[in-house]
């Protein structure tokens, strides 16, 4: 745990670092990169990978359509500024999802969440009413 760092989230082709916001990045750059390259040194492998849905086994069919649209047109849009998004569960017309990186928490994830994710999910799917982040 660096002093003024909040995560670092890394995936398959990016890098997001969060920082409390009266932290100054002169401040916090070095050891932020010391601990990027001791963590690939170490062998270990990106974070967030094509593969973070799979773990979901036994979905349903409608629950199948909404992991293969959040894969295949909303996670791309999401990694570009930083961060990712997880299928959780659809219930009762509820969609809910986790997102992570430097998307969870900040204050455009609730317009993402509300204008591209519901409206995209809905477009395609008329089962969904509604999406939620956990």
């Amino acid at each position: 745990s660096v002093k003024g760092v909040v995560g670092i989230f890394l995936g398959e082709d990016f890098i997001s670092v969060n920082k409390n916001d009266n932290t100054k990045w002169e401040e916090i750059k070095h050891i932020v990169i010391s601990l990027i390259n001791d963590f690939y040194a170490d062998g270990k492998e990106f974070v967030v990978d094509e593969n973070a849905n799979k773990e979901l086994s036994d979905l349903n069919e409608i629950e199948e359509k909404i992991v293969k649209i959040l894969e295949q047109k909303i996670r791309p849009v999401v990694a570009r500024d930083g961060g990712d998004i997880k299928f959780k569960e659809f219930k009762d017309g509820v969609v809910k999802v986790q997102l992570q990186g430097s998307c969870s928490g900040c204050p455009s994830s609730t317009m993402t969440l509300k204008q591209g994710v519901k409206n995209l999910l809905c477009h395609y799917l008329p089962e969904v009413k509604n999406v939620e982040a956990v």
